[in-house]
Order: structure tokens, then C-alpha cells, then sequence
């Protein structure tokens, strides 16, 4: 029977199912390492679940997302400081409305790359 365990987390494991000592720790090892790897990924999921819960807020007044501003004749997206004009234009899902799905996707992209960076930094 062969034992292994990591100091950090606390996490045993145990294997009697081979003849061969080496084999049982390699299969121990194996275990070890998917229970090291679903609890990170389980830790992932966790913060990035409550970062999701952290940005909803409380849906006030001054959480605004984006402000239609007719006697300006103006959209604004306060996610990514984005303001165009023509509101019909934009409404009705002209070149104007692409130019703001563009640049939110490519804001929410970056905010992605960002966070694996974060991410691959707490883990070094």
C-alpha cells in the first residue's frame, strides 16, 4: 500500500491496487494530482462566479450601462466610454450599433485576457 499526500492542501490518497510498489505510487500520484487539479479548477470557477455577482451590483441609478440621450441625439455605453450619434440609426441596428458590439466584445476580450493574466500571476 502506498500513501502520498500534499503538505499544502492536506490531500491523501491511497493505493493497494497493484503487486508492484512503484505502480501503486504512480497510480497514487495520478489521483493526487486530479484532486489537486479539480480543487483549483473548483477555486476558479468559485472566483470567477463571484466576480460575475460582484459587477451585477445592486442595479441603481448609478450603475447606468448606457444612456440614450434624445435631445442630443446620443448613445453612450459607460461599460467602455463609448458615445455615437444618431439614435434612429442605432436603434435600428445600423453600422453604428456594430461599431458598439465591436468594441464591447473586444472590451470583454481584454477583460478575459486580463483576468488569465491575474490569474497565471497568484499562481507562480
Amino acid at each position: 500500500m502506498v500513501t502520498s499526500g500534499n503538505r499544502i492542501t492536506g490531500i491523501v490518497t491511497e493505493c493497494q491496487q497493484e503487486r508492484s510498489q512503484i505502480k501503486n505510487k504512480e497510480t497514487a500520484m495520478k489521483v493526487l494530482r486530479a484532486k489537486l487539479y479539480n480543487m483549483k479548477l473548483e477555486e476558479q470557477v468559485n472566483k470567477r462566479q463571484n466576480a460575475r455577482k460582484i459587477q451585477v451590483g445592486t442595479k441603481g441609478r448609478s450603475e447606468k450601462i448606457r444612456t440614450y440621450n434624445f435631445p442630443q441625439d446620443r448613445v453612450t455605453d459607460h461599460r467602455i466610454g463609448m458615445s455615437v450619434h444618431n439614435i434612429d440609426g442605432f436603434l435600428f441596428g445600423n453600422e453604428l450599433l456594430d461599431e458598439m458590439i465591436r468594441a464591447l466584445s473586444e472590451f470583454s476580450d481584454y477583460e478575459s485576457i486580463m483576468e488569465l493574466i491575474e490569474n497565471a500571476n497568484v499562481c507562480k
